[in-house]
């Protein structure tokens, strides 16, 4: 048995377990020494191809030249569209001032005069720009972090609201940490500024609640290690009218989309002689915890805890937590979701 500052891990069954207890959401000041994993990059190779054959040598060099004078018409075209506050771009529909410039929608919001003329910003649409905007490609806003897709302009901020490359905000439970930053740092925060966070290493681990009966609304938070990956655990409770109880629950990636798609979780519940399961793939950082209502799990051990609140002010709820990678049989033909 071990204690870490508010959990104590131990083994049950041959599994690592921990007594995890409500998270304050206060900054900690104990040390953590395990090692950061960043997530896996892509990288791009290129292949040269050789030819002997004068003619096919000059079609290609006409090739590139014809595609490079291409992508430079496209780049001057996406300028055009540029926001002169923040440089991203300005997307249909598109409104300018009387002297025909333009702004992005989100700039245009907080202002009262045309940042580039100082004259009125005006309705007036420019329909001219529009028409234009349709036929070319915009960059990601997150290009300059690694970003390398160029989409249409209706498919652009639907993207940028999933883009691997965007600022994350900090994923522990409450608003009292402000910290943003890139995925790959998200794990490097956890380790340096919430160092009373539990880590358990394995697939199949034990996650033991303690103090369910506190009042209010309460978290418990740990994470589990295992395949090359870190998964979060969060179990919530809110206090619902007349002071009866409502339990969320979830399993986050620290990772993208694509990465939690390889995983499936098994989150069972025990109680008094009941032993209820939610198998799922992990969500991925941006979904909280109250995604996953798992209050028409846990209302069936109710009574159990009701009963337990009489005569054990320190009542527990046990969570066992699997987490296998996903390898169905024919993958080209579905997809876990």
């Amino acid at each position: 048995m071990k204690t870490n500052g508010s959990a104590t891990t131990f083994m049950m069954h041959d599994r690592q377990a921990a007594a995890i207890a409500p998270s304050n959401n206060n900054i900690s000041t104990t040390t953590c020494s395990i090692n950061l994993t960043s997530p896996s990059s892509s990288t791009c190779q290129q292949q040269t191809i050789t030819t002997t054959t004068t003619t096919t040598t000059s079609l290609m060099q006409t090739g590139s030249s014809s595609g490079s004078t291409a992508d430079t018409h496209q780049q001057l075209l996406v300028n055009l569209f540029e926001c002169p506050i923040c440089f991203d771009y300005a997307l249909p529909p598109i409104l300018q001032c009387q002297s025909g410039h333009i702004v992005c929608t989100q700039c245009r919001q907080k202002l009262s005069s045309c940042p580039t003329c100082r004259g009125p910003l005006g309705n007036i649409r420019n329909l001219g720009m529009e028409k234009v905007a349709d036929t070319i490609l915009f960059p990601c806003k997150y290009q300059t972090n690694g970003c390398l897709l160029n989409l249409i302009h209706k498919h652009k901020l639907e993207h940028e609201d999933i883009c691997d490359f965007r600022p994350y905000l900090c994923p522990c439970p409450g608003a009292s940490c402000k910290w943003q930053g890139s995925l790959e740092h998200v794990m490097q925060h956890l380790w340096l500024t919430h160092k009373s966070i539990t880590t358990l290493q394995g697939e199949d681990i034990v996650f033991l609640a303690t103090d369910i009966n506190l009042p209010g609304a309460v978290d418990w938070v740990m994470m589990q290690s295992c395949f090359g990956h870190h998964f979060m655990l969060v179990l919530e409770k809110q206090e619902k009218y007349e002071g009866n109880q409502q339990f969320f629950a979830i399993v986050q990636l620290i990772g993208t989309r694509q990465q939690a798609e390889k995983f499936v979780y098994r989150l069972e519940l025990n109680g008094s002689k009941r032993r209820l399961t939610w198998e799922a793939t992990p969500r991925i950082l941006e979904q909280k915890s109250r995604d996953v209502n798992i209050d028409y799990v846990l209302k069936t051990i109710y009574a159990e805890i009701e009963r337990r609140k009489h005569i054990d002010h320190d009542a527990s709820l046990r969570k066992d937590i699997i987490v296998k990678q996903y390898k169905p049989l024919y993958p080209d033909l579905y997809t876990f979701k």
